[in-house]
């Protein structure tokens, strides 16, 4: 689908019609879900519902706020080990008690042995488990190496979301029950 679309905004591009670059995200999950033709003779449609699918939309929705193009549920992500996965962030949906953790997926299992990759992987988890222990100096330090790879594009928003929040945290400390899990507060 990436792929598709970059080809599509580079072709369109010399249309004057054309609004712009076009960019979509991509929220995947696995587990149960009830799928098929679902309602009545008047009105039948084929269908998708669930927490699976629910939680699908919930991530597709937070690849804006964190900028990448496809977010992986943690269900799903055990199951692709192989494939160049980054844990972003522990997060609480709407609609959900239960936090999850999620993934970007940077590329094919082929980039998950990449040194640029791997380098870049061990730098966000610097950020998390700095910032999961209230250490924010500790979290400032690892953002500064991880938007200074370069090496990797597409972990930028990520940065500044973190950059916001520990901020945040040093101008209102989280209270004592705090445990690092973040609240998606929109569907």
């Amino acid at each position: 689908m990436l792929e598709t679309l970059k080809r599509l905004n580079t072709e369109s591009a010399r249309d004057p019609a054309w609004p712009g670059e076009v960019a979509i995200g991509i929220g995947l999950n696995t587990g149960p879900c009830c799928v098929g033709n679902m309602g009545s003779r008047q009105r039948l449609s084929y269908s998708l519902i669930g927490d699976t699918v629910n939680l699908a939309s919930r991530l597709e929705s937070l690849t804006k706020a964190y900028a990448v193009n496809i977010l992986v549920g943690e269900d799903l992500a055990a199951r692709l080990p192989d494939f160049a996965l980054i844990e972003l962030d522990l997060i609480r949906v709407v609609g959900r008690d239960t936090p999850e953790r999620v993934f970007a997926l940077m590329g094919p299992p082929d980039m998950s042995s990449d040194p640029a990759f791997i380098e870049t992987g061990a730098r966000m988890a610097a950020v998390l488990e700095a910032y999961r222990s209230r250490d924010w100096t500790g979290a400032e330090a690892a953002l500064k190496k991880l938007k200074g790879t370069g090496t990797l594009p597409g972990l930028d928003g990520v940065a500044a979301v973190y950059a916001t929040r520990v901020a945040d945290f040093r101008q209102n400390p989280p209270s004592d029950d705090w445990d690092g899990i973040s609240q998606a507060l929109e569907k």
